[in-house]
C-alpha cells in the first residue's frame, strides 16, 4: 500500500488516508489496504489499537441521505471509500465535554479512475457518521465492531442544532438542495434525536471526551 498523505479535516480525529495507483496503459492496480503499511505509517500510530471485524457495502440512489449513526458496547470506528459514483461523507462530533461537539464535516469523496489516487476516510468511535449522494453511488467500509443491536443510535441530519459552521459554503449548499428535493432518506434516520435529545440520553455517557478508544 503506498501512502501518499495522511490529513487531519475540521474535526482533528478524522483522517483522511490517501494512497497511490500504479497506472499503465491498461489502466490502473492499486493495493488499497496493508495492515503493515498502516501500522508503521508515522501519522497513523493510533491504528495500532484498531482491528477491523466486519466490511460493509452500501449501493444508493441519487438524493440520498443516510446516517447519522455511531454504535457502542462495542464501539465502532469506520474506514470508507467511494467505489463508484461520489459520495460526500459527514462526520458529527457526538462526544460530551468536547469543544467540538455538535460540529459536523463534509468531506466530498468522488470515485475517479482517472486520479492518480484513491482515498480512506477514517471515522473513530465518538463520531455519527452519514452521507450523502447526488448520483448513483457505491461504497464500502470496514468496521473496527460488529454490529450490536441494542446499542446503537442516530442524530437526525436533519437536526436544526447541528453547528454546520465547519463545513465548505457550497457542500452544505448542496446538501440543503438535496433535502429540500426529492429526499431519499429512512424514517429512523429522518426522526432521529437532535444533539439536545442526545446529551439527555442516558447512552450519551458512553461518549464522553476523553475517555474513549
Amino acid at each position: 500500500m503506498r501512502i501518499l498523505e495522511v490529513k487531519s479535516l475540521g474535526l482533528s480525529d478524522v483522517k483522511v488516508i490517501r494512497f497511490g495507483r500504479f497506472r499503465d496503459h491498461r489502466g490502473y492496480f492499486s493495493e488499497h489496504a496493508r495492515k503493515s503499511d498502516l501500522l508503521s505509517h508515522p501519522d497513523l500510530g493510533f491504528m495500532n489499537k484498531i482491528e477491523f471485524l466486519q466490511c460493509n457495502e452500501s449501493w444508493s440512489r441519487p438524493g440520498t441521505v443516510r446516517g447519522l449513526h455511531f454504535q457502542w458496547n462495542p464501539y465502532m470506528g469506520k474506514l470508507v471509500r467511494t467505489l463508484s459514483g461520489r459520495m460526500v461523507d459527514m462526520v458529527l462530533d457526538i462526544r460530551k465535554g468536547s469543544p467540538d461537539f455538535g460540529r459536523i464535516i463534509l468531506y466530498e469523496m468522488p470515485a475517479d479512475a482517472n486520479a492518480e489516487y484513491g482515498e480512506w476516510i477514517w471515522v473513530p468511535p465518538g463520531f455519527a457518521h452519514g452521507n450523502y449522494f447526488d448520483r448513483e453511488s457505491h461504497i464500502e467500509y470496514f468496521c473496527s465492531g460488529e454490529y450490536s443491536p441494542g446499542c446503537e443510535a442516530g442524530i437526525s441530519p436533519l437536526a436544526q442544532d447541528i453547528d454546520w459552521s465547519l463545513c465548505d459554503p457550497q457542500l452544505r449548499k448542496e446538501f440543503d438542495r438535496i433535502v429540500s428535493g426529492d429526499l431519499l432518506i429512512s424514517e429512523k434516520d429522518r426522526d432521529g434525536q437532535t444533539l439536545e435529545g442526545w446529551l439527555s440520553n442516558p447512552a450519551s455517557e458512553q461518549f464522553v471526551f476523553g475517555n474513549l478508544p
